[in-house]
C-alpha cells in the first residue's frame, strides 16, 4: 500500500505532459481552420476602412478632373466644350 501511495503522485506528474500534448494535437485542426476562415473573410471594420480609402481616392480624382477642366476653360473661354464639366458622380 505504501508503494502505491508513492507511485500515484509520480504517475500523475508523468501523464500531465501527455495530456497537455494530446489536448494540443486535438485542438490544432480547429485552430488552423479558424485562422483560415479569418484570413478569407473580411470584417466590417476592414470593409469600412477599404470603402473609405476607395472614396478618398475617387474624391481626389474628382478634384484633379475639376481643376483640369477649370484650367482648360480659362485657356479657351469661348470654347463651349472646354468649359463644360459634366461633373462627377461618387461611387462610379
Amino acid at each position: 500500500m505504501r508503494k502505491f501511495s508513492l507511485l500515484l503522485p509520480l504517475l500523475g506528474l508523468a501523464t500531465s505532459g501527455c495530456i497537455s500534448t494530446a489536448t494540443t494535437i486535438v485542438k490544432a485542426p480547429f485552430q488552423v481552420a479558424g485562422k483560415a476562415i479569418d484570413w478569407t473573410t473580411t470584417s466590417q471594420s476592414e470593409s469600412d476602412r477599404n470603402y473609405g480609402r476607395k472614396m478618398r481616392k475617387q474624391e481626389a480624382r474628382e478634384g484633379r478632373e475639376r481643376k483640369k477642366a477649370a484650367k482648360e476653360c480659362r485657356k479657351h473661354p469661348d470654347d463651349q466644350e472646354a468649359c463644360r464639366y459634366s461633373g462627377y458622380r461618387a461611387g462610379y
